[in-house]
């Protein structure tokens, strides 16, 4: 018996690949689908199915092309919110063999109308599932959001407590398996850890220690998370289909004369934070690699041309992998060399830091041509915040920029500064001039109070 996890670093997406006798399945696979067929023949095994819990709204799904790949069957839930064009229908009861392994299928919405979970049985061992594929209803510390369907919140709330209950009933011994891990925006609490059972979740996960359904729902509609615009477009190409990725996942290289003249929608900078604010190209926004998943979807819309910028060719690369994995493909090629540049002359932007002592002196004296502007969650907020602060969370700058006066002086800060160099970022490319950027943040507000 074979089964790996296959993780997708930026996004947390977990997708895995099981195999016995021959015969392989995938679950939940990504875009740049080619590794599960590299692995799977490695193996020996040919890949006969593909299962997808439900339609993500954080990635494109790779099934139709792994499909095409390979010949398998696509299996979906029913009730999606518009035909799945390249998959059947998987409903509760439905049996898949793979080998010596069985898959059975259960009906679990909540999440989404369209969530499944894949039970796992190994016919060498009887005495109950070797494990299940919870998809987004059951994350290791967390449970799945149920705000995608704000006119049925409360229904769906309950949908899911009882698609949790089902889940809960295949035994303490079934070890899980779900679609992300901690840092996803799929869940707000997942552990840092990709390994649990459903025993362990039924006695440590929080939410599955409300026993009352009227209590869990009134818990689920308390919840708060955001909704980048980038979903909307997720969800329609996981109906349609989309594309393969790029053969090729690294940019055309640009030289210095193609950056002086480049007509891009948007040029990313994906270096670190305090690189970025040392010297960055004027009108570009600081999307720093690892937070390109997150963040990307915010501020460039489907069609957009991107150039990007970083201190190296695999830097490079890396972004242009996440943003594949988000529909963002009209890349028009990479920059290395922003030193260099400088040196030959090239205009550069800058964003000053400032620390503890400089925010708490203009507190203190109530400038009113300056204010703090804190891009932290909501909750984050919630839990603490800077007494004279204004808040608005950094996504939503993507339009709620307009809100701001350009004329007025504007610190930006997050909790460590990281979000807060993106959010100044991108305010400056909308041209404000009066910006610099809390280092440390609430992190280091905190610590000297």
């Amino acid at each position: 018996m074979l089964l790996e996890k296959i993780k997708t670093p930026g996004l947390s997406h977990l997708s895995y690949l099981i195999g016995s006798q021959g015969k392989a399945a995938v679950i939940d696979p990504r875009r740049d689908c080619e590794i599960y067929v590299e692995r799977a023949r490695a193996e020996g095994l040919e890949i006969t199915h593909i299962f997808e819990t439900h339609r993500n709204e954080d990635l494109i799904t790779g099934s139709p092309v792994l499909a095409k790949m390979t010949g398998a069957r696509v299996l979906h839930g029913p009730n999606p919110a518009d035909e799945i064009v390249f998959a059947d229908t998987a409903r509760e009861g439905d049996v898949f063999e793979i080998g010596k392994l069985r898959i059975s299928v259960l009906e679990t919405p909540g999440h989404t109308d369209d969530h499944l979970a894949f039970v796992l049985h190994d016919d060498d061992f009887p005495e109950g599932p070797v494990g299940v594929f919870t998809g987004d209803a059951l994350f290791v510390g967390d449970v799945g959001r149920t705000d995608f369907y704000p006119e049925r919140a409360r229904e769906v709330a309950g949908l899911l407590y009882d698609s949790l209950q089902k889940i809960c009933g295949l035994g303490d011994q079934a070890i899980i398996y779900p679609a992300h891990g901690a840092g996803s925006v799929c869940g707000s609490g997942m552990a840092n850890r990709e390994f649990s059972t459903i025993g362990h979740e039924r006695r440590n996960n929080p939410r599955l220690q409300i026993a009352d359904r009227e209590e869990f729902i009134e818990a689920k509609l308390a919840e708060h998370h955001y909704q980048p615009p980038y979903f909307r477009l997720m969800e329609r190409l996981n109906v349609e289909g989309t594309s393969p990725a790029p053969r090729i996942l690294r940019p055309k290289r640009l030289m210095l004369s193609d950056i002086r003249e480049i007509d891009a929608d948007h040029v990313v900078d994906v270096r670190d934070p305090l690189a970025y604010a040392s010297g960055h190209l004027p009108g570009s926004i600081c999307l720093p690699v690892g937070m390109i998943s997150v963040f990307a979807g915010w501020f460039i819309r489907e069609g957009e041309t991107i150039a990007l910028v970083g201190s190296a060719e695999d830097q490079l690369a890396s972004a242009m992998t996440h943003l594949v994995r988000i529909g963002l493909d009209s890349i028009v090629g990479g920059y290395v060399g922003i030193v260099p540049a400088a040196a030959q002359g090239m205009k550069m932007a800058s964003l000053p830091m400032i620390g503890t002592n400089e925010v708490q002196d203009r507190l203190e004296r109530k400038r009113d041509d300056w204010t703090l502007l804190d891009v932290r969650d909501l909750d984050e907020r919630r839990s603490g915040a800077i007494e004279g602060s204004d808040h608005i969370y950094v996504g939503e700058l993507n339009s709620r920029f307009a809100e701001l006066d350009r004329e007025r002086a504007y610190s930006v800060m997050c909790a460590s500064g990281m979000r807060a160099s993106v959010a100044a970022g991108w305010l400056q490319s909308k041209g404000f001039g009066k910006l610099d950027i809390y280092l440390g943040s609430m992190g280091a507000w905190q610590h000297a109070s």
